[in-house]
């Protein structure tokens, strides 16, 4: 690549800083490894918060719609097993609208008996995530307006 300065091509000369009002400004280069690995990220990240919502449904009280809630302590115990981002995951199946939970962070013991429910069906949930198949950078889903 000629913009990367521990390439064997990079010119010195070449103009490599971009404006801020660049439509490209913070994102990689197209085609780029970086962008494979956001790309990659990214698909993981929706696989990850997909799989919340569905242990959700599936260990928590369902209220019918395909809806369902669960306590943070019951879902922080199974979900450990999984992966021990559980409240990362959270917050950002939050951000995106998937569920919701009462304050701005869940931590273990403080937070057992908080509800976290989800607010759309796991089925509104998954056929969103899994029709998602162009990822851009940086964020977990497009969002169905």
């Amino acid at each position: 690549m000629k913009s990367n300065p521990f390439s064997g091509n990079y010119k010195t000369s070449q103009p490599t800083k971009l404006s801020r009002n660049d439509p490209n400004y913070g994102k990689p280069v197209a085609g780029s490894k970086s962008e494979k690995r956001g790309l990659k990220a990214a698909a993981h990240i929706n696989a990850e918060v997909a799989l919340l919502c569905d242990m959700i449904y599936q260990e928590g009280e369902k209220v019918g719609n395909g809806k369902a809630w669960i306590l943070f302590k019951d879902l922080f115990q199974i979900y450990t097993r999984i992966s021990n981002k559980v409240v990362g995951t959270l917050l950002r199946g939050r951000k995106h609208g998937f569920l919701d939970f009462e304050g701005e962070t869940l931590f273990q013991g403080r937070d057992d008996n908080v509800p976290v429910f989800l607010l759309k069906s796991i089925h509104e949930i998954k056929s969103e995530l899994s029709s998602d198949q162009e990822f851009e950078v940086g964020i977990c889903h497009k969002a169905k307006e």
